[in-house]
């Protein structure tokens, strides 16, 4: 028997805060016994009630736990070409991080920003083969390959061994005067 709406949402949020990457709406209908299409409207709704929940190519995640435990995020700008895209991803879960997501600061368009959370080799793997397989492009490309991620990490430390690596490899880019006031955090 399907689960009623506040119940619903709160077997949603649970099933979020103990799942360990992406829970996609497909299953969260299966588990709910509803459609998925009921379950992207209770996404709607939880999110309208304050919860944290994004939308990944992989499923929805709900960012409230990583939040509260204060997880060291940092925003850094990178410069690269398509071809450099998989060792730059690489490099970042190789030595323990998160990529978030992925900014652009686009002059006509303003900022675009796309959730990624990518983790590990095949989260990369996926990504990319979502990228050759689909009508797509990297959102890099729109700004001839200047763009932003939001990483995190388990310290400080990991972090600064990443923006290190990625500057040894020529990957990390500066920072310019009219970008730093349209950055948030």
């Amino acid at each position: 028997m399907p689960l009623m709406g506040h119940e619903r949402r709160d077997a949603i949020l649970e099933c979020l805060r103990g799942a360990r990457c992406a829970v996609s709406g497909t299953s969260l209908a299966k588990t709910a016994g509803v459609s998925r299409q009921v379950i992207v409207q209770d996404i709607a709704l939880l999110r309208a009630d304050g919860h944290d929940i994004v939308a990944t190519n992989r499923g929805y995640v709900l960012r409230e736990g990583a939040s509260e435990q204060s997880v060291p995020t940092r925003l850094i700008k990178v410069h690269h070409t398509v071809d450099q895209l998989e060792e730059e991803l690489e490099t970042i879960v190789d030595l323990g991080g998160t990529v978030q997501s992925v900014m652009v600061n686009h002059r006509a368009y303003g900022k675009i920003t796309a959730n990624l959370d990518i983790r590990s080799r095949t989260g990369i793997e996926r990504y990319l083969e979502d990228i050759r397989t689909g009508k797509s492009t990297p959102l890099m490309t729109v700004t001839s390959g200047y763009h932003f991620h939001r990483i995190s990490a388990d310290n400080e430390a990991a972090l600064d061994a990443i923006e290190q690596v990625l500057a040894a490899k020529g990957f990390l880019a500066e920072v310019l005067p009219y970008e730093k006031d349209n950055l948030d955090g």
